[in-house]
């Protein structure tokens, strides 16, 4: 007697790494970007119906442990996501991640899938999102500091969603300027490797920072940062790990995700607690002005939020049926009477 089939209820969709991968080539990387940003941006204005809490970390001298959870009253979810920046050295990627979402009226997951390829997308997004409102309209060249796994990405959300036409490449190890600039080169950018930070910065509108060292590093001196910059910074993103000299944190005008977070996490623990900042949902909204002058500074300092996650989790749920590119899971437990589990593993034995 074979065992029987799980119900539908008990039946979770799983995306693979392998099932994201043909998400995302079947959609085009261009196109999917610009469908999550939609649903990241309609996050960001309706930002105040979230709860919010800042991630809930696990810190090691090796690196970081993290849940980022979230819910908009309907629907519940979370990402689980490593930081281990000495992983690369020793063949391990130095983020990982994976993500659930869920319905709030049972508690009932709706999805369960992989998540550093779809965090990967979703942080290109977010900063391409930022610098729609933050960048100079006129911004056509930027400076991509710290070539590692992000690199691309947001190369490739800057060319699509701000028309950004060169990139200029620095990292400390070449060879990962070299990887992105062979990844690269098919897609229409003008491509420049660097020989320092200082020689990447000169004639960009917008400044990228996505290095991986886990401490207080200056990545860019206050000389380095002329007027009418934006400064992308998404590289600090725990406690003792920045990338910015703190001078250009007091000429810049900084936005945020989440307030108390970022004072953790981001550029601005370096600061006084009641240094002021703009969350960037106001921005989105319309409740406050993002970029307002043509000499003025503006910084994103982003650690990355789990509103962010939440949309991305829900776009991919709504890609599930017109990709198709997914399994079902035998995840819950779901007995004919909710009350009877022992019952259910009994028959499951007499099945056999």
């Amino acid at each position: 007697m074979a065992i029987p089939n799980p119900s539908a209820l008990a039946l979770v969709p799983f995306v693979s790494v392998q099932d994201m991968m043909r998400i995302v080539n079947a959609i085009g990387p261009r196109h999917m970007l610009r469908e999550l940003c939609a649903y990241i941006e309609a996050d960001f204005r309706r930002w105040e119906s979230f709860d919010k809490t800042p991630r809930i970390p696990a810190h090691s001298e090796e690196g970081v442990i993290e849940l980022m959870p979230t819910s908009d009253g309907a629907y519940y979810g979370f990402k689980y996501v490593n930081g281990h920046p000495a992983n690369m050295a020793r063949g391990f990627q130095t983020v990982t991640a994976f993500g659930v979402l869920a319905r709030v009226s049972n508690g009932y997951p709706v999805l369960l899938t992989e998540m550093t390829i779809l965090t990967a997308l979703r942080t290109a997004t977010t900063s391409a999102m930022a610098a729609k409102y933050l960048a100079p309209k006129s911004a056509r060249a930027m400076a991509m500091i710290g070539n590692g796994a992000q690199c691309e990405f947001q190369a490739l959300a800057f060319q699509e969603m701000l028309g950004i036409d060169t990139v200029h490449l620095y990292d400390i190890d070449r060879k990962a300027s070299e990887k992105a600039a062979r990844n690269l080169r098919h897609i229409g950018l003008n491509l420049r490797i660097c020989a320092s930070a200082e020689e990447a910065v000169a004639g960009a509108d917008i400044i990228t920072t996505c290095t991986a060292d886990k401490q207080n590093a200056t990545v860019l001196t206050d000389n380095m940062v002329g007027a009418g910059v934006h400064i992308n910074a998404i590289g600090g993103d725990c406690p003792g790990k920045t990338e910015l000299h703190r001078d250009i944190l007091h000429r810049s005008d900084v936005f945020v995700e989440y307030t108390p977070q970022t004072r953790i996490e981001g550029e601005i623990q370096a600061l006084a607690a009641d240094h002021p900042v703009t969350e960037l949902w106001q921005v989105v909204s319309g409740h406050t002005a993002g970029r307002s002058a043509e000499r003025q500074i503006t910084l994103f300092d982003s650690v990355g939020f789990a509103i962010e996650d939440f949309s991305a989790l829900r776009y991919l749920r709504d890609q599930l049926d017109r990709t198709g590119h997914f399994v079902q899971l035998d995840l819950l437990a779901d007995p004919d009477d909710p009350r009877d589990l022992f019952g259910m593993i009994q028959r499951a034995k007499e099945a056999t």
